[in-house]
């Protein structure tokens, strides 16, 4: 019979992949809604509901379990949020600049800035299991994201495109998504500093509310189209804020709590691999070689980071 400690380790293991099952749908959800909503309006309604839902909690639970988000911790909180949201505005922005390719190449390298920041800040451990996993994860999100302009060809690997990547209005589509990447990292490295005295629930009320609060103001500001949508679209708009932002990113927070924030920010590169495998079953498509490769080694490294943790807060 599994002890006690045992059985809480394996939860958290469990919630740390369920998590990338769920903001897996995210994919999925967002290219159904972009019929006819624009991608940075699609971001604004996924944390406009799913704070507004979270809202609902908060006061059925009662306002006193904000209690602990007061000065430094309050200030930290609308921090997280004001990186969250830098992080979906200025990542989506960079679509409209660069190639998808180059963009997700940049915006993934998210978990290399957590995993260096987080050992100067909170001086967490890079250890060996960590790097390695880090690095393999980290080629496999590469290789699927340059699936977009590379193909196999009687056994031989064939790129064109790459140029692009570095000249025109890329340069500014790739700072942009790099500058995503690095809103994320702190988005995870302040949920990792609070999350240890803070419930789940109250953290991502005040996070996610701030959060879709700028990017309410940002899409009025560029006069973007907010309800001119079909009915179904609003059906993906809920669905979005349910399942990847209310489940996905929620665990994730929650996961914060018990894992170092480089292991959490490595898992988010297990979203990829969840869409592929979604879009075969739903959308009926098949990945191709190279996305197939990236995806194992993505597995891999997502395995290999969090495998024997020892240090695992325990509750």
């Amino acid at each position: 019979m599994i002890g006690q400690s045992k059985r809480i380790h394996l939860l958290h293991y469990f919630g740390l992949y369920s998590g990338i099952i769920f903001v897996s749908t995210a994919a999925i959800l967002i290219r159904f809604a972009q019929n006819d909503v624009s991608s940075l309006v699609i971001s604004a309604y996924r944390l406009t509901i799913s704070s507004l839902i979270l809202g609902v909690f908060v006061l059925f639970k009662g306002t006193h379990i904000l209690e602990k988000i007061q000065g430094k911790n309050f200030i930290l909180a609308i921090a997280a949020g004001c990186f969250l949201a830098v992080h979906f505005s200025s990542w989506v922005t960079s679509l409209e600049y660069t190639s998808i390719a180059s963009s997700v190449v940049l915006v993934t390298t998210t978990p290399l800035w957590v995993t260096i920041f987080a050992h100067f800040i909170y001086k967490e451990k890079i250890t060996k299991n960590i790097f390695i996993g880090l690095f393999i994860a980290l080629m496999g999100g590469i290789i699927v994201a340059l699936n977009e302009i590379c193909v196999i060809e009687q056994g031989q690997l064939h790129c064109s495109g790459i140029s692009n990547m570095i000249s025109g209005q890329a340069i500014l589509g790739n700072g942009l998504a790099l500058l995503g990447a690095f809103a994320a990292a702190g988005y995870m490295l302040i949920g990792r500093k609070l999350r240890k005295d803070i419930d789940t629930l109250p953290y991502t009320f005040v996070v996610y509310g701030f959060s879709s609060i700028i990017l309410d103001f940002v899409v009025i500001i560029k006069s973007e189209n907010l309800f001119k949508f079909s009915s179904q679209s609003f059906v993906w708009l809920f669905l979005l804020a349910i399942i990847p932002q209310l489940f996905g990113h929620s665990i994730f927070n929650w996961a914060l709590r018990f894992f170092p924030a480089s292991i959490v920010s490595i898992a988010l590169l297990g979203e990829p691999v969840g869409s592929t495998i979604l879009a075969m079953i739903i959308l009926k498509e098949s990945p191709t070689i190279i996305e197939v490769v990236g995806g194992v080694l993505i597995l891999m490294g997502i395995t290999f980071a969090s495998i024997n943790r020892k240090t695992i807060n325990e509750v």
